[in-house]
């Protein structure tokens, strides 16, 4: 190969290479009681948690789905549960866990999935929104939690309102769920409109180097070992036993799906 095709060649590789590194596909429309979110997926940095993601999507499994926890300045949980016209709401059914991918950063503006306390490659069908920077603590506890998105436009003005809520313990998987205009004590008088629910999650573009002015942050810190809140499982569903928040002991800084 003369020098001038082999110059073409690394060239080549190395554009893409790069475009590998920052491309993303897929944008989804995460449409809430307090407004849209749109959400850029990082299809190419963690495929199997993107299409894991999306088989839900397209499922129809986050169609009337709760948002099910708040953790004030750490997340914004959902994913696991579906309004039915009555409280409790059922847990959805959930299929294989995937494989954990813990390349990118838990900074704020992401959206990362949830998992079992003690579980590295347990995640199913719950995720949570940053709301800080949780890089210190996500990124290293229980095998580093997998971001595999990035709120885009002013969507976390939406996260933030959701954050403001009111949240209440409601027993069971919902110590700490978002009520609305609640002022009752009897959780059985919880309706659609006290709740926060999710209509609908839709892929709105699947087109590739969708926003490649985006690149995530790399989690640097994964190799590292630490302690701190948790996201975990938050209740039954599907083939899985998901262990409570009580029974982990980590009321008030968990981390669960």
């Amino acid at each position: 190969m003369s020098k001038k095709l082999h110059f073409k060649a690394l060239l080549a590789g190395s554009l893409f290479a790069f475009i590998s590194t920052v491309s993303h596909a897929t944008v989804v429309e995460i449409r809430t009681s307090l407004g849209n979110v749109q959400v850029n997926l990082f299809d190419n940095t963690t495929p199997q948690t993107v299409a894991n993601f999306l088989s839900y999507v397209n499922s129809g499994a986050y169609v009337n789905n709760v948002v099910h926890r708040v953790e004030p300045n750490f997340v914004v949980q959902a994913g696991g549960f579906q309004y039915t016209d009555e409280f409790p709401p059922a847990s959805i059914p959930t299929g294989t866990a995937v494989q954990n991918e813990p390349k990118l950063s838990n900074v704020k503006g992401t959206i990362a999935m949830a998992k079992l306390g003690g579980s590295v490659n347990s995640a199913t069908s719950q995720w949570f929104f940053n709301l800080s920077n949780n890089s210190t603590n996500l990124d290293v506890q229980n095998g580093g939690f997998t971001v595999f998105g990035q709120v885009l436009g002013d969507g976390m003005q939406v996260v933030n309102a959701i954050a403001a809520v009111s949240h209440f313990n409601a027993g069971g998987a919902f110590t700490s769920i978002p009520l609305r205009n609640f002022t009752s004590t009897n959780v059985s008088d919880i309706t659609s409109d006290n709740l926060v629910l999710i209509s609908d999650v839709v892929v709105i573009d699947s087109t590739v180097v969708t926003h490649p002015e985006i690149v995530p942050v790399t989690n640097t810190l994964i190799n590292n070992s630490g302690n701190g809140g948790s996201v975990s499982d938050s209740g039954g569903g599907g083939s899985f036993a998901w262990l409570s928040l009580l029974a982990l002991g980590m009321l008030g800084r968990r981390f669960y799906r």
